[in-house]
C-alpha cells in the first residue's frame, strides 16, 4: 500500500524568491529594442542584475515596458539564480495572452550551465468557450499550455469559476489560499472520479497570499500522486507543482508549474520564478471574459 501523501506544513514561500512588490533595484539596467516581427510585435528587454536580493517589480517592468509602449509578445530577463552554492544566470521570456489578458515569465536558459529549455506550446493561448475541460464538468479549463518533454516540465494556465464547496463566499477578501488550492484541486482531473477521490491523489504543502497593485494573489505548492508504470515502479512517485491563482469577474485564473520530485531540488526554485511573475493584466480589445459563450466549444 502506498504511503500517505504529505500533509500541509510550513514550507519556504514562492514570493520572495522573486519578489512581487517594492522598488526596483538601483543595480538593475533594463534596455528595450524592437525585434523582427514574429507573431505579432516582440520586444526584449535584458536586465542584469548584480544583487539578488535586492527587491525589485517584476509587475512594474511588465507594465510599463509592455502596456505603455504598445507590444504585446516577448520580453526577455537575465537575472542570478540561487542554485546548489554558487549563484548562476537564468533567462527567461515573456508571454502574453491578450485574449485572456494575463502574462507570466517562462524560463529559456541557464547560459553559464549551456543548458537550454526544450519548450513546445502544446496548447496555443485560446478563449475559455473553446479551451480543454479538465473535469467532466467542464468548469475548469486550460487556455493555454507549454511542455517541456525533454526535462519533464510543465506550465498550464487555467480559468474557471470558484468551487462554492470550498469557496462559500462571494467576496475574496475572505477567501484563503488554502480554500483557493483546494477549490481548483478538486475541479482539476481529466478523470471522471468524484472530488473526494482528486483530493486523496493531492497533497497541499504550502498556501499563502500576497496582495500585488491592490489585487490579491493566491500562491500553493502541491504534489500529486503519479501512478507507478514500466520505467518508474516505485509506489511513492509525484509531480511536484507549485501555482498563483488570482481572481477577475467571477472565475479564477490559475498558472501551475511542474515537474517531477525528483527534479525539484534543480527545477524547483526555478518554476517557481515562473509562478511569482504572474499577472492578470489590463484587458484589451482582444481580451475575450470567460462568461461570454462559457459552453461553446467550437
Amino acid at each position: 500500500m502506498a504511503s500517505a501523501l504529505p500533509s500541509i506544513s510550513s514550507r519556504h514561500s514562492l514570493a520572495p524568491n522573486l519578489p512581487i512588490s517594492g522598488n526596483i533595484a538601483q543595480s538593475m539596467s533594463v534596455s528595450i529594442r524592437k525585434r523582427p516581427k514574429i507573431r505579432g510585435k516582440m520586444i526584449r528587454a535584458i536586465a542584469s542584475l548584480s544583487d539578488s536580493s535586492g527587491p525589485f517589480s517584476l509587475n512594474r517592468i511588465l507594465r510599463r515596458d509592455l502596456m505603455l509602449m504598445g507590444f504585446s509578445s516577448s520580453l526577455s530577463l537575465i537575472f542570478p539564480t540561487s542554485g546548489s552554492g554558487a549563484e548562476e544566470e537564468l533567462k527567461m521570456d515573456l508571454l502574453v495572452d491578450d485574449i485572456n489578458a494575463y502574462s507570466y515569465l517562462y524560463p529559456t536558459e541557464l547560459p553559464s550551465n549551456k543548458f537550454v529549455f526544450k519548450w513546445v506550446e502544446s496548447r496555443k493561448p485560446e478563449r475559455y468557450s473553446s479551451a480543454a475541460p479538465l473535469s467532466p464538468d467542464a468548469r475548469l479549463r486550460i487556455v493555454s499550455e507549454r511542455v517541456d518533454f525533454i526535462d519533464n516540465l510543465i506550465i498550464s494556465v487555467s480559468i474557471g469559476p470558484p468551487n462554492s464547496l470550498f469557496l462559500k463566499s462571494k467576496d475574496k477578501s475572505t477567501w484563503s489560499a488554502k480554500d483557493i488550492a483546494d477549490s481548483v484541486l478538486a475541479d482539476k482531473s481529466a478523470l471522471r472520479v468524484t472530488s473526494s477521490q482528486r483530493m486523496d491523489e493531492s497533497s497541499v504543502l504550502d498556501a499563502h497570499a500576497a496582495t500585488v497593485d491592490g489585487e490579491p494573489y493566491w500562491y500553493y505548492e502541491y504534489l500529486v500522486r503519479k501512478s507507478p508504470t514500466k520505467t518508474a515502479q516505485e509506489p511513492n512517485l509525484y509531480r511536484h507543482f507549485v501555482a498563483s491563482t488570482a481572481e477577475r469577474d467571477g472565475y479564477l485564473y490559475s498558472l501551475s508549474a511542474s515537474t517531477l520530485s525528483k527534479q525539484w531540488e534543480k527545477m524547483g526554485p526555478i518554476l517557481e520564478k515562473t509562478v511569482a511573475s504572474f499577472r492578470l493584466l489590463s484587458p484589451t480589445e482582444n481580451y475575450v471574459p470567460p462568461y461570454k459563450d462559457p459552453w461553446r466549444f467550437w
